[in-house]
């Protein structure tokens, strides 16, 4: 790169982060809506573990101020345990820019055809999820920490989803442990790669990823398992060990995009910076962020000074959106609470 060009994109850079610092309102946060469905534990040495994991989970939605739901813990029934989820996710906003969270913890199964989800009663496919779904207009994510959990990503993947499965094949058939790391890696200071004061469903996943990897490394055993994450809608997803801190440094294969970005910009338990601002722009700031990062893949394609006026036009947009008045709303955060 040119001297000049250089010093142009530390300028364009300086700019861009005291600007964003410079950010300062009332919070604004706007809770968002997780489901949280533990599934038939089987053997009982399981059942500790997976409540474990419920209630790491509702402790971390307690901490955002987000609605949440638990199916599955409870002793009733009435109705089976997947009725119950299909009624709730008819009953939850379809519409919006707070995400849907939807959190799946406990076995899973294929028979190289079909892959289900075990419920108390009848199980859970992922044609059952594609249906109940389909009507939702708001971003959605999914995350099944069962084992042969694959086969729901391609099923679910789509324009603002986020799927996360504990599996890269339905036939990885053993009882996973990314789940349990996963739900302690949001409340844990080392998760947070970036240090910006706040952990991404991207960070929280790497996290959960490594323990995964050291356990099976630490044990001496064969892994049997492992994750994957799609946010570009490909169906394709993106093993978890292709990251290096919040990037992917591995290429897929001609014609595909890793995946990461949007799952770095969802989060559960907001920085103030990230409380500051209004649904809406951070619903623009991450469209932003997505369009620089569509152009940093294009880099090679264009001229020097193309490429640079894009990036720039681009950045100032950025940074005149985080210091615009208006550009957040007042109100006070949402206390924890259950749907």
């Amino acid at each position: 790169m040119e001297r000049a060009a250089m010093r142009r994109w530390a300028w364009m850079m300086s700019c861009v982060l005291v600007l964003a610092f410079r950010v300062c309102a009332l919070p604004a946060w706007e809770p968002s809506d997780l489901v949280l469905v533990m599934g038939a534990p089987g053997e009982s040495e399981y059942e500790a573990d997976y409540i474990r994991q419920i209630e790491q989970w509702a402790a971390v939605a307690e901490a955002g101020g987000h609605r949440y739901v638990r199916i599955g813990v409870d002793a009733e029934l009435d109705p089976p345990d997947r009725d119950r989820l299909r009624q709730i996710l008819a009953s939850v906003p379809m519409a919006g820019t707070t995400p849907l969270w939807l959190v799946l913890v406990g076995h899973g199964t294929f028979d190289g055809k079909d892959a289900r989800f075990n419920l108390r009663g009848p199980d859970l496919t992922p044609l059952d999820l594609a249906e109940w779904l389909e009507p939702f207009q708001r971003p959605v994510v999914v995350i099944n920490t069962a084992s042969a959990s694959a086969p729901f990503l391609p099923a679910l993947s789509g324009p603002e989803r986020v799927i996360v499965t504990a599996t890269r094949s339905g036939f990885e058939q053993n009882a996973t442990r990314f789940g349990r790391y996963l739900a302690a890696a949001w409340l844990a200071d080392d998760s947070d790669l970036d240090r910006d004061g706040q952990v991404s469903l991207l960070e929280a996943c790497v996290a959960a990823g490594r323990g995964v990897a050291e356990f099976y490394q630490s044990a001496g055993r064969l892994r049997t398992e492992h994750a994957l994450l799609d946010d570009n809608g490909d169906g394709l997803g993106t093993p978890l060990d292709w990251f290096r801190g919040v990037r992917a440094i591995k290429e897929p294969r001609a014609g595909a995009v890793a995946d990461g970005l949007r799952a770095h910009q969802l989060v559960l338990v907001p920085s103030a910076a990230e409380r500051a601002l209004s649904a809406e722009v951070r619903a623009r700031r991450d469209a932003l962020e997505r369009s620089i990062e569509a152009l940093r893949q294009r880099k090679s394609s264009l001229a020097e000074e193309e490429y640079y006026g894009a990036l720039e036009r681009l950045l100032l947009e950025l940074a005149r959106l985080l210091v615009t008045p208006d550009a957040t709303a007042s109100g006070s955060a949402a206390a924890g609470s259950t749907m």
